[in-house]
């Protein structure tokens, strides 16, 4: 599963790079995972085997539906609870483990203000930005606020060169004093992890990062990754900082995002963490080590989860990622077209991901072990699948309730229909559950109603599924572009980043 390493030259200074450098960088940036290790890379969707093994599944479960309908219809009832079951009894799993106060790392603010200047090392953060004239002042502010120093700080805003609106804005705002703009020579995929690897090569420090322009990192998350570094073993190749939002109270979806997030970066990661089992990374504030990610041959330009595949790259490589105490606020959606616009390319990128590391079956048993595997295919398969199936199972309820049909009552005889109802209740139950105390231990008393009302979101989320769904087949590469700028400008309080 490790993947040969990048080879890049010492980085030139940005904006005296030749025309041949560019060519060479921006090829590397699309196709260089791609041509070392063409089954590592995402450019080519469905591999000849997995592609007619999906066919002739289809095809066997047509001929099973016209031969015994019903049945056929039975044995993908009962697959579907049991699958139900799993995903629910390891998410509970990873939630218990996530209360661990140690499966976090934590550096309070004396240990990271306590690291004297010389054992400070260079620090890259990469923020790619396409089309988004309305955040470069939100990217002046949050990189100023930043508590290191600025000579061992570089910052590259990586604009696409046909971006005139956003080149313009960074023109305007005085951007340069802060940070080197550089200019992506335009060409498809028009994906973050192009503009990234593209970024890479102009890239001096031993820790890279990644911010989106709109995010707000706490002050000292730079010093906090350091102190980690240092106190973590040696086969930690990623720190994790947390995600939240600062306009969660703008409206029911951004309460419903910020509750989700607070689940997830609050508990389940760590709880990923505290197993040792891959994590699919954040697509911001992942701390890098440079030589890892030239190691496990960079982002996949491909990819439009591309935080996802690098994290199972990296588990896969024998190397490790912790989440840290500190967090970066973003923008959550708050217009459900855009959300789900979002919500479908990560599916569409999970779905990606989890194909490209099943190519060789073995080789990602051997390389992430029984229970990694297991876990990862729970998380990056069941996670868009299950979110697909919902939609089936809701208007099938629906159905029941309205007329009670005999197809349904044939479909859920007492030996299913018992077990399904109890995994409806209890799941239902137990997720809305691991939501209350998420927000509870968020601070944030406003999310007491988005928790209690999540199955408004599943929906969401599972028409989000079924077009990631059908955009990975139809147009797998393509990076659904995410607006930003729509939150209110009032934030709250509680959610400031700690000074």
């Amino acid at each position: 599963m490790s993947v040969p390493p990048r080879v890049v030259s010492v980085p030139p200074r940005v904006g005296e790079e030749s025309d041949e450098f560019r060519a060479f960088a921006l090829d590397d940036a699309v196709n260089g995972l791609a041509r070392r290790h063409p089954l590592a890379s995402a450019a080519v969707a469905f591999v000849p085997w997995q592609k007619y093994t999906a066919l002739s599944f289809v095809a066997v479960m047509v001929v099973c539906a016209v031969l015994a309908p019903l049945y056929t219809l039975l044995a993908i009832t009962v697959s579907s609870t049991i699958g139900y079951i799993a995903m629910m009894a390891d998410r509970l799993l990873l939630f218990s483990r996530g209360l661990d106060a140690s499966a976090i790392v934590t550096v309070t603010d004396e240990e990271a203000l306590a690291i004297p200047y010389d054992r400070l090392p260079l620090y890259t953060i990469l923020v790619p930005a396409y089309d988004e004239p309305e955040v470069v002042g939100d990217l002046i502010a949050a990189m100023t606020s930043l508590d290191y120093p600025a000579d061992k700080l570089q910052v590259l805003l990586l604009l696409e060169e046909d971006d005139d609106v956003t080149i313009s804005a960074a023109a305007a705002s005085g951007v340069s004093e802060i940070v080197d703009v550089v200019l992506v020579p335009a060409s498809d995929p028009r994906t973050k992890p192009k503009a990234c690897n593209y970024g890479l090569h102009f890239a001096t420090g031993s820790i890279i990062t990644i911010f989106d322009a709109e995010d707000l990192p706490e002050r000292l998350q730079l010093r906090r990754v350091v102190a980690a570094f240092e106190r973590l073993p040696s086969t930690v190749a990623c720190v994790q900082a947390k995600l939240a939002f600062h306009n969660g109270s703008q409206n029911l979806l951004t309460g419903w995002f910020t509750a989700d997030y607070a689940l997830w970066f609050g508990y389940l990661l760590p709880g990923l963490m505290k197993s040792t089992s891959p994590i699919p990374l954040g697509g911001t504030s992942n701390h890098l080590r440079a030589d890892v990610i030239e190691e496990v041959g960079a982002w996949d330009g491909f990819n439009v989860t591309e935080d996802a595949d690098l994290g199972v790259r990296i588990a896969a490589s024998g190397y490790s990622t912790a989440v840290l105490d500190s967090t970066t606020l973003e923008e959550a959606n708050s217009d459900p077209i855009n959300w789900i616009r979002q919500r479908s390319r990560w599916y569409k990128g999970y779905l990606q991901t989890w194909l490209v590391h099943m190519r060789r079956p073995r080789d990602t048993w051997r390389a992430l072990g029984p229970v990694g595997t297991y876990r990862f295919t729970l998380l990056l398969a069941g996670t868009p699948i299950t979110a697909c199936i919902n939609m089936i199972f809701w208007f099938t309820t629906a159905a029941w309730i309205l007329g009670q049909p005999t197809l349904i009552a044939a479909l859920f005889p007492p030996y299913i229909y018992y077990f399904s109802l109890v995994s409806l209740i209890v799941g239902n139950v137990a997720t809305v559950y691991m939501y209350l105390i998420a927000s509870r231990e968020s601070g944030n008393a406003y999310l007491l109603v988005p928790s209690l009302t999540m199955p408004l979101y599943w929906m969401m989320m599972s028409v989000a599924a079924i077009k990631g769904c059908w955009q990975l087949v139809r147009n797998p590469s393509y990076w659904e572009k995410t607006f930003h700028g729509l939150s209110a400008p009032a934030r709250d309080p509680a959610e400031e980043p700690v000074e």
